[in-house]
């Protein structure tokens, strides 16, 4: 929470400096100011500007204003180069698992953590979108976030994977309440009908290692600071959602596909 009040500021700073920039040459191109130039002095200049913006503060709120426009913009298309240049890895990563029609012409790429009490919020509208789109894949990238049990739990959901029974551990992880320990996991595992010795080779094995750093190397390239977070073709939505807008994305997607 700490580092996203942090990234909060720093945004608001940005877009100030940005803002009074832009008010700074709109302001030096009044021909009030220009005619002065040549031989005003700084303070006289600094005066004038300063007695202009208080007489019409309207033109520092729309510098504001367009400065923004022009970050989110930036951002967005930047955002959405990134999601093209990782799409493989996105979505064919083998390491990933998988639910929904593996077949599927659209695939919903999400980021979640275990102990995420927004991510269970979620899960019904995931279930419920699978349910009533036979043409939808899920492609469930670990993002473990929120401490050592949350790393604990997605080794073991990894390495459930590797035995064929990932959906039935994972959907008892996530209807249980997010403060989850190791015991409780390994309970739960055993409880799916996994190997329990072979989840503890499997849960370290370098195969889940590398899916655990890849997902994270790629969550920070999309600066997902938080989960869950929702990915389908090149559109990105952070943070917890409604149904209504997961089966808006998956729509879109299709339509940019035929």
């Amino acid at each position: 929470m700490a580092s996203r009040n942090r990234s909060a500021v720093n945004v608001r700073k940005f877009f100030v400096a940005l803002a009074v920039s832009c008010a700074f040459l709109h302001l030096w191109s009044l021909p009030a100011l220009t005619q002065t130039a040549g031989t005003a002095t700084d303070d006289s200049i600094q005066k004038a500007i300063h007695d202009y913006i208080l007489a019409h503060p309207e033109v520092l709120i729309q510098s504001l204003r367009l400065a923004k426009d022009r970050e989110e913009d930036r951002l967005a298309a930047l955002t959405k180069s990134m999601i093209t240049s990782f799409r493989k890895d996105l979505t064919e990563d083998a390491n990933a698992p998988t639910f929904g029609n593996p077949a599927g012409d659209i695939t919903l790429v999400e980021f979640f953590d275990y102990r995420c009490p927004y991510c269970r919020e979620v899960e019904p509208f995931l279930q419920s979108l699978v349910k009533s789109d036979p043409g939808l894949r899920v492609v469930e990238k670990e993002y473990p976030i929120l401490g050592p049990a949350s790393v604990y739990a997605a080794r073991v959901a990894l390495a459930a994977h590797k035995q064929g029974k990932y959906i039935q551990f994972h959907n008892a992880l996530m209807a249980r309440k997010p403060n989850i320990d190791e015991a409780t996991v390994l309970k739960l595992a055993e409880e799916a009908g996994l190997d329990i010795d072979r989840i503890k080779v499997d849960m370290n094995s370098p195969e889940v290692d590398s899916e655990i750093k890849r997902n994270r190397e790629i969550a920070k390239a999309l600066r997902l600071n938080g989960t869950p977070a929702f990915i389908v073709g090149t559109e990105l939505v952070p943070g917890a959602t409604d149904l209504a807008t997961l089966k808006s994305m998956v729509e879109d997607a299709r339509r940019e596909a035929d």
